[in-house]
């Protein structure tokens, strides 16, 4: 089993580019988004329940990673050595809690757009197209005399 601190360890001795490519965010920003689950975290664990396997940053990494490589959850489960619905149930206490904060979200559709807020004219061929179908033909038909369909069983 890999050591939770030796993962975060080593994620923390990159630079700033490189942990930014792997995971999708600065260093600064993992740190808040960290202590935004740690606030999360111990509140949900005030009095008692079963504390998880995977430290807060782990946690942090395998949505980042989830969210950033496509990677499926089974192959996560594998590389983090927890079970698959552990794995699920990660991800979206994660996404949930950092959307919750609203330190974290994605901008909005006007922001996308900008200043500029005409949009272009787009086509898109809708076109109905004949489907080839076989022709039949005698050939193809099994010819059955009339007499034999409707004879009694004697």
């Amino acid at each position: 089993m890999v050591d939770s601190v030796s993962r975060y360890e080593k994620a923390s001795k990159l630079s700033s580019g490189d942990f930014k490519q792997l995971f999708g965010v600065k260093k600064e920003t993992f740190e808040v988004m960290v202590n935004v689950l740690k606030i999360a975290y111990d509140a949900k664990h005030k009095r008692r329940g079963r504390h998880a396997k995977l430290s807060l940053e782990d946690q942090l990494f395998l949505t980042l990673k989830y969210n950033r490589q496509y990677l499926t959850q089974k192959e996560l489960s594998y590389e983090f050595e927890i079970g698959e619905a552990t794995t699920h149930d990660t991800i979206v206490w994660v996404e949930n809690t950092l959307v919750k904060s609203g330190k974290f979200s994605l901008p909005g559709k006007k922001a996308l757009y900008g200043d500029d807020t005409e949009i272009g004219v787009v086509l898109v061929d809708v076109t109905e197209s004949p489907v080839e179908r076989h022709k039949k033909t005698e050939k193809d038909t099994i010819l059955v005399n009339r007499r034999d369909t409707h004879r009694k069983n004697n």
